[in-house]
Protein backbone atom coordinates (compact mmCIF):
# COMPACT_ATOMS: atom_id res chain seq x y z
CA UNK A 1 0.00 0.00 0.00
CA UNK A 2 1.38 3.42 -0.96
CA UNK A 3 2.09 5.88 1.83
CA UNK A 4 -0.31 8.45 0.41
CA UNK A 5 -3.11 5.88 0.55
CA UNK A 6 -2.38 5.28 4.23
CA UNK A 7 -2.29 9.02 4.94
CA UNK A 8 -5.76 9.47 3.39
CA UNK A 9 -7.06 7.25 6.20
CA UNK A 10 -5.24 9.00 9.06
CA UNK A 11 -6.82 11.32 11.60
CA UNK A 12 -3.63 13.24 12.46
CA UNK A 13 -4.02 13.50 16.22
CA UNK A 14 -2.84 15.63 19.10
CA UNK A 15 -4.88 15.20 22.29
CA UNK A 16 -2.29 15.44 25.04
CA UNK A 17 -3.35 17.52 28.01
CA UNK A 18 -0.64 20.17 27.68
CA UNK A 19 -1.02 20.79 23.95
CA UNK A 20 -0.42 24.39 22.90
CA UNK A 21 -1.74 26.36 19.96
CA UNK A 22 1.68 26.27 18.28
CA UNK A 23 1.58 22.46 18.42
CA UNK A 24 -2.00 22.36 17.15
CA UNK A 25 -1.06 24.73 14.33
CA UNK A 26 1.78 22.38 13.37
CA UNK A 27 -0.64 19.42 13.34
CA UNK A 28 -2.93 21.38 11.04
CA UNK A 29 -0.05 22.34 8.72
CA UNK A 30 1.13 18.74 8.55
CA UNK A 31 -2.38 17.41 7.98
CA UNK A 32 -2.85 19.77 5.05
CA UNK A 33 0.62 19.09 3.63
CA UNK A 34 0.23 15.31 3.78
CA UNK A 35 -3.50 15.21 2.88
CA UNK A 36 -4.66 13.30 5.95
CA UNK A 37 -8.33 12.52 6.50
CA UNK A 38 -8.59 15.05 9.32
CA UNK A 39 -6.83 16.59 12.27
CA UNK A 40 -8.13 15.41 15.65
CA UNK A 41 -7.62 18.01 18.37
CA UNK A 42 -8.98 19.10 21.78
CA UNK A 43 -12.33 20.95 21.80
CA UNK A 44 -10.81 24.18 23.12
CA UNK A 45 -8.80 24.58 19.91
CA UNK A 46 -11.53 23.74 17.40
CA UNK A 47 -12.70 27.27 16.63
CA UNK A 48 -9.20 28.65 16.15
CA UNK A 49 -8.12 25.63 14.10
CA UNK A 50 -11.21 25.71 11.88
CA UNK A 51 -10.55 29.37 11.15
CA UNK A 52 -6.88 28.66 10.53
CA UNK A 53 -7.31 25.76 8.07
CA UNK A 54 -10.04 27.59 6.11
CA UNK A 55 -11.70 24.36 5.00
CA UNK A 56 -8.50 22.79 3.69
CA UNK A 57 -8.88 19.82 6.05
CA UNK A 58 -11.69 18.53 8.28
CA UNK A 59 -11.33 19.31 11.98
CA UNK A 60 -12.22 16.45 14.31
CA UNK A 61 -12.61 16.71 18.08
CA UNK A 62 -13.53 14.55 21.07
CA UNK A 63 -16.39 14.63 23.56
CA UNK A 64 -16.96 12.79 26.81
CA UNK A 65 -13.22 12.31 26.61
CA UNK A 66 -11.41 10.23 27.76
CA UNK A 67 -13.56 8.50 30.39
CA UNK A 68 -17.03 8.58 28.83
CA UNK A 69 -19.01 8.97 32.05
CA UNK A 70 -20.33 12.47 31.41
CA UNK A 71 -24.10 12.67 31.27
CA UNK A 72 -25.80 12.40 27.90
CA UNK A 73 -26.94 16.03 28.11
CA UNK A 74 -23.34 17.17 28.60
CA UNK A 75 -22.12 15.06 25.68
CA UNK A 76 -24.82 16.54 23.47
CA UNK A 77 -23.90 20.05 24.59
CA UNK A 78 -20.25 19.33 23.84
CA UNK A 79 -21.15 18.07 20.39
CA UNK A 80 -23.30 21.11 19.61
CA UNK A 81 -20.55 23.43 20.82
CA UNK A 82 -17.96 21.63 18.67
CA UNK A 83 -20.17 21.89 15.60
CA UNK A 84 -20.82 25.58 16.27
CA UNK A 85 -17.06 26.11 16.48
CA UNK A 86 -16.43 24.41 13.15
CA UNK A 87 -15.86 20.72 13.82
CA UNK A 88 -16.63 18.39 10.90
CA UNK A 89 -16.19 15.16 12.85
CA UNK A 90 -16.95 14.15 16.44
CA UNK A 91 -15.38 11.24 18.36
CA UNK A 92 -17.45 10.41 21.48
CA UNK A 93 -16.67 8.01 24.33
CA UNK A 94 -19.41 5.67 25.50
CA UNK A 95 -20.31 5.07 29.14
CA UNK A 96 -18.27 1.95 29.87
CA UNK A 97 -20.10 1.33 33.15
CA UNK A 98 -23.26 0.86 31.12
CA UNK A 99 -21.47 -1.81 29.06
CA UNK A 100 -20.53 -3.69 32.23
CA UNK A 101 -24.16 -3.43 33.40
CA UNK A 102 -25.35 -4.61 29.97
CA UNK A 103 -27.40 -1.42 29.71
CA UNK A 104 -27.18 -1.45 25.94
CA UNK A 105 -30.45 0.42 25.41
CA UNK A 106 -29.03 3.42 27.25
CA UNK A 107 -25.84 3.33 25.16
CA UNK A 108 -27.84 3.08 21.93
CA UNK A 109 -30.07 5.99 22.97
CA UNK A 110 -27.11 8.15 23.94
CA UNK A 111 -25.30 7.52 20.66
CA UNK A 112 -28.36 8.56 18.69
CA UNK A 113 -28.90 11.69 20.77
CA UNK A 114 -25.28 12.72 20.27
CA UNK A 115 -25.53 12.00 16.55
CA UNK A 116 -28.57 14.28 16.36
CA UNK A 117 -26.57 16.96 18.18
CA UNK A 118 -23.84 16.61 15.55
CA UNK A 119 -26.18 18.15 12.97
CA UNK A 120 -25.05 15.97 10.07
CA UNK A 121 -21.38 15.75 10.98
CA UNK A 122 -19.57 12.42 11.19
CA UNK A 123 -19.83 10.64 14.54
CA UNK A 124 -17.29 8.06 15.67
CA UNK A 125 -18.11 6.06 18.80
CA UNK A 126 -15.16 5.13 21.03
CA UNK A 127 -15.79 1.85 22.86
CA UNK A 128 -12.35 1.48 24.54
CA UNK A 129 -11.74 -2.11 23.48
CA UNK A 130 -8.90 -2.53 25.99
CA UNK A 131 -11.49 -2.55 28.78
CA UNK A 132 -13.96 -4.90 27.07
CA UNK A 133 -14.24 -8.67 26.90
CA UNK A 134 -14.49 -10.20 23.43
CA UNK A 135 -18.20 -10.73 24.06
CA UNK A 136 -18.61 -7.06 24.91
CA UNK A 137 -16.68 -6.03 21.80
CA UNK A 138 -19.09 -8.06 19.67
CA UNK A 139 -22.12 -6.60 21.42
CA UNK A 140 -20.88 -3.02 21.15
CA UNK A 141 -20.13 -3.50 17.45
CA UNK A 142 -23.74 -4.61 17.01
CA UNK A 143 -25.09 -1.67 19.03
CA UNK A 144 -23.04 0.92 17.16
CA UNK A 145 -23.92 -0.68 13.81
CA UNK A 146 -27.63 -0.37 14.56
CA UNK A 147 -27.30 3.25 15.74
CA UNK A 148 -27.04 6.43 13.68
CA UNK A 149 -23.26 6.59 14.17
CA UNK A 150 -20.85 6.49 11.24
CA UNK A 151 -17.89 4.73 12.89
CA UNK A 152 -16.97 2.50 15.78
CA UNK A 153 -13.57 3.47 17.20
CA UNK A 154 -11.38 1.19 19.25
CA UNK A 155 -9.66 3.46 21.75
CA UNK A 156 -9.02 6.86 23.29
CA UNK A 157 -5.28 6.32 23.52
CA UNK A 158 -5.55 7.17 27.22
CA UNK A 159 -6.39 3.72 28.61
CA UNK A 160 -4.23 0.68 29.36
CA UNK A 161 -3.51 0.15 25.67
CA UNK A 162 -4.63 1.26 22.25
CA UNK A 163 -5.99 -0.77 19.35
CA UNK A 164 -4.91 -4.36 18.74
CA UNK A 165 -5.14 -6.35 15.54
CA UNK A 166 -7.48 -8.77 17.32
CA UNK A 167 -9.79 -5.89 18.27
CA UNK A 168 -10.17 -4.82 14.66
CA UNK A 169 -10.69 -8.39 13.49
CA UNK A 170 -13.54 -8.83 15.98
CA UNK A 171 -15.12 -5.50 15.06
CA UNK A 172 -14.84 -6.22 11.34
CA UNK A 173 -16.48 -9.64 11.68
CA UNK A 174 -19.50 -8.12 13.41
CA UNK A 175 -19.89 -4.74 11.73
CA UNK A 176 -22.96 -4.01 9.59
CA UNK A 177 -25.13 -1.29 8.06
CA UNK A 178 -22.19 0.44 6.35
CA UNK A 179 -20.68 1.38 9.69
CA UNK A 180 -16.93 1.95 9.51
CA UNK A 181 -14.06 1.13 11.86
CA UNK A 182 -11.45 3.49 13.27
CA UNK A 183 -8.38 1.96 14.94
CA UNK A 184 -6.64 4.32 17.33
CA UNK A 185 -3.98 4.38 20.01
CA UNK A 186 -0.47 2.99 19.80
CA UNK A 187 -0.19 2.84 16.00
CA UNK A 188 3.50 3.56 15.76
CA UNK A 189 4.71 2.14 12.43
CA UNK A 190 3.70 2.18 8.79
CA UNK A 191 3.62 -1.62 8.85
CA UNK A 192 1.08 -1.61 11.69
CA UNK A 193 -0.97 1.10 9.99
CA UNK A 194 -1.17 -0.93 6.78
CA UNK A 195 -2.10 -4.09 8.69
CA UNK A 196 -4.93 -2.32 10.53
CA UNK A 197 -6.30 -1.09 7.20
CA UNK A 198 -6.03 -4.54 5.65
CA UNK A 199 -7.91 -6.02 8.63
CA UNK A 200 -10.84 -3.72 7.98
CA UNK A 201 -10.15 -0.33 9.55
CA UNK A 202 -11.23 2.66 7.46
CA UNK A 203 -9.57 5.28 9.64
CA UNK A 204 -6.51 5.39 11.85
CA UNK A 205 -6.08 7.69 14.83
CA UNK A 206 -2.38 8.31 15.28
CA UNK A 207 0.07 11.02 16.24
CA UNK A 208 3.15 9.20 14.95
CA UNK A 209 2.76 8.30 11.26
CA UNK A 210 3.65 11.68 9.79
CA UNK A 211 6.66 11.90 12.08
CA UNK A 212 7.89 8.57 10.73
CA UNK A 213 7.49 9.76 7.16
CA UNK A 214 9.26 13.04 7.86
Amino acid sequence: MEIKEILKKVDHTLLKQDATWEQIKQICDEGIEYSTASVCIPPSFVKKAAEYVEGKIPVCTVIGFPNGYNTTDIKCAEAMDAVKNGASEIDMVINLGWVKEKNYDAIFSEINKVKDACDGRLLKVIVETALLTDEEKVKMTEVVSMSKADFIKTSTGFSIRGASFEDVEILNKNISNNTHIKAAGGIASLEDAEKFLNLGADRLGTSKIIGLIK
